[in-house]
């Protein structure tokens, strides 16, 4: 199991040297599935928590879940537009996790109108995502995990279908409170186009990332890396549907997070993700755009988070989690 673990990993990362550099389908997947990730810049694949939401961004994560623990998330999405998740995970002797995942994103309604632009009635644009996971150790303190993913959007007659599998491994020594990571998400592709012939690409995402907690202070930090495999343009779109780009700067694929703990049992958190940062403000954001918080309350057996990012020029976005340990 080792060598297979690690030979679909070292395999997948070699893959990354032909990413395409173009936009890409299924943006939803770019979303986090836990407001702890949002409230630390929306990306990170390091961060401790005892929460089945973790293994959505990093499956290695999957092996630091309590057993037998289930999670829902929440998140309002711009034009009123809603997220909603769901993810659970099961461990299997002292090694062996299982993670089970889901997300559907609505993006409000829409009107539907003919070539004539005679109104027909309305719609609701929909993406969904179903995910199993696996994690499993490879030592006490190394972990590596896969998931795959089956990704479905319907835009009023129009429907797609694609797959992908997430790649990360996971490297935590609770003693010196460390956390690092690597992951490769969203290997894929549609297996069905919205226009035949004519397939849009699944958003590979390659990251590195560190958490580290200070040793005389209650606080720690995360360092990540995003989309590795893609350095010359950035794709965003405006409220009402208008596509810019960008072409990138180095400093765009950092996300810097803090974590404050003034008890155990809760944390305050910041982020500041670079890219969204400039995307927003070159398309008229305020100088706020980038930044993103939340708060966490950590009981015995229930855990749960809120947070507030702005991931379009439209509107902002509150995300909350709650998890139970069954």
């Amino acid at each position: 199991m080792k060598k297979v673990l690690l030979f679909c990993i070292a395999l997948a990362f070699a893959l990354t040297s032909m990413a395409q550099e173009s936009q890409s389908a299924y943006t939803m997947l770019r979303l986090p599935a836990s407001s702890h990730v949002a409230a630390l810049g929306g990306e990170n694949i390091s961060v401790i928590d005892d929460v089945p939401s973790l293994g959505y961004s990093n499956p290695a994560l999957y092996s630091l879940a309590p057993n037998r623990s289930i999670g829902f998330s929440f998140m309002t999405y711009p034009a009123g537009g809603k997220l909603l998740g769901f993810q659970a995970a099961r461990a299997f002797g002292e090694r062996h996790t299982l993670g089970l995942g889901a997300q559907v994103l609505t993006y409000g309604s829409v009107d539907e109108t003919d070539a004539q632009g005679t109104a027909m009635g309305s719609f609701t644009p929909s993406d969904v995502a179903v995910s199993l996971g696996y994690s499993y150790l490879l030592s006490d303190y190394i972990a590596g995990g896969a998931n795959f993913k089956l990704i479905s959007s319907k835009y009023g007659q129009y429907n797609s279908v694609g797959i992908a599998v997430d790649l990360g491994l996971n490297y935590y020594d609770p003693d010196y409170d460390i956390s690092v990571s690597a992951a490769l998400s969203n290997i894929g592709t549609q297996v069905k186009s919205f226009h035949e012939g004519q397939k849009d690409n699944v958003p590979l995402n390659l990251q590195l990332g560190i958490t580290k907690g200070l040793d005389n202070l209650p606080v720690r930090l995360s360092f990540t890396l995003t989309d590795l495999t893609r350095w010359k343009k950035s794709y965003y779109y405006t409220a009402d549907g208008n596509e810019l780009s960008f072409t990138r700067k180095a400093l765009n694929h950092l996300v810097v997070g803090v974590d404050i703990l003034p008890i155990d049992i809760c944390y305050l958190s910041l982020g500041y993700n670079f890219r969204r940062a400039y995307e927003l403000k070159q398309a008229g954001g305020s100088h706020f755009a980038g930044f993103s918080c939340g708060a966490g309350l950590n009981l015995d057996r229930v855990k749960i988070g809120l947070s507030y990012a702005q991931y379009s020029l439209g509107a902002s976005s509150l995300m909350a989690n709650v998890a139970f340990r069954l």
